[in-house]
């Protein structure tokens, strides 16, 4: 049976890793693509280097052409600058968008309808962007950060009862900033919900420090922002898409009408298999919990409409 081709379009530290993670995994043979001459060729071939201790067969080609991932079912975007100490990621839209814009019209040129993983800042009109660019049925074009951000208070939520994270499963919706949504009630650790293991209090500092998660790292490093948890959660959606996993992961989306939200991308639990998006799964929200959503897609709308999209 035929591997997968895998496209990540950006070869930074974001692109690099999840190039490896891919990899590593099995998951298919990767085009890494950047428009630095010799940076993607060279992390690739860095990569195929170590693919014998790694005991994997899968290619990694770099290039600097976007015609090169003609034929790719997936593409993993990463590209765009990286935030710096005191930016927001709403600052990085113009820039961005230009780069993502660029990125989906080459695709849309190479004959190809691929499935989108964008993980560009801001996440979650990046995903509009691509939609919009693109024309692809909203199944086929998905943002990264649910995973990341439910991954992020995963590992906050076992720290703090110290027990190990392969027992927590953590739920964040909404967008990917400082409003995203964390589900306290459908976060639990061995099917026990956080509620009865953790002081509201706590469970307060874990929602805050979720939601600022990025930016924590971002002025621990002063130069450069987190690129391994995020490049394993975008290894992690392409498992799922490429071995037909069909697991449930917060992702972002189109909504239309689920939530009550329309013509807006967010992240909801999705059920994502070998089409990309299979279904999208509507929780119970208390009211508090649905106003905190309407008001994150709400963020969204304001900083899509700054592209006029």
């Amino acid at each position: 049976m035929a591997r997968w081709k895998i496209g990540v379009v950006g070869a930074g530290q974001v692109g690099g890793t999840a190039a490896q993670r891919i990899a590593e995994h099995g998951y298919g043979d990767v085009v890494l693509v950047d428009i630095v001459d010799g940076l993607p060729q060279g992390k690739a071939l860095d990569l195929m280097e170590s693919r014998p201790e790694e005991q994997s067969d899968c290619e990694i080609r770099g290039s600097n052409r976007l015609e090169d991932l003609r034929g790719c079912q997936v593409v993993v975007i990463t590209a765009g600058i990286a935030r710096k100490p005191g930016m927001t990621r709403e600052q990085l839209l113009a820039t961005n968008a230009g780069i993502v814009r660029g990125v989906c019209e080459a695709i849309v040129r190479n004959g190809d309808a691929p499935i989108l993983l964008l993980v560009t800042n801001p996440l979650d009109v990046m995903t509009y962007l691509a939609l919009k660019v693109t024309g692809f049925d909203r199944r086929r074009v998905l943002g990264m950060a649910g995973v990341l951000d439910s991954s992020r208070m995963a590992f906050f939520i076992a720290e703090a009862l110290g027990c190990s994270v392969k027992d927590v499963r953590a739920m964040v919706l909404g967008g990917h900033g400082d409003m995203m949504v964390p589900l306290p009630r459908y976060t639990t650790v061995s099917g026990i919900p956080i509620p009865e293991l953790l002081p509201a209090d706590a469970i307060e500092r874990i929602n805050q420090r979720t939601r600022d998660g990025g930016i924590e790292i971002v002025n621990l490093l002063k130069q450069g922002s987190a690129f391994y948890a995020p490049a394993t959660s975008a290894a992690a959606m392409v498992g799922a898409i490429v071995n037909d996993e069909r697991r449930i992961l917060p992702c972002c989306v189109r909504l239309d009408g689920e939530y009550g939200l329309s013509d807006v991308c967010l992240g909801v639990p999705v059920k994502l298999g070998a089409g990309g998006m299979e279904s999208i799964l509507e929780l119970r929200l208390a009211d508090a919990e649905r106003a905190a959503l309407a008001a994150s897609a709400d963020q969204v709308r304001q900083t899509c409409r700054q592209l006029r999209l």
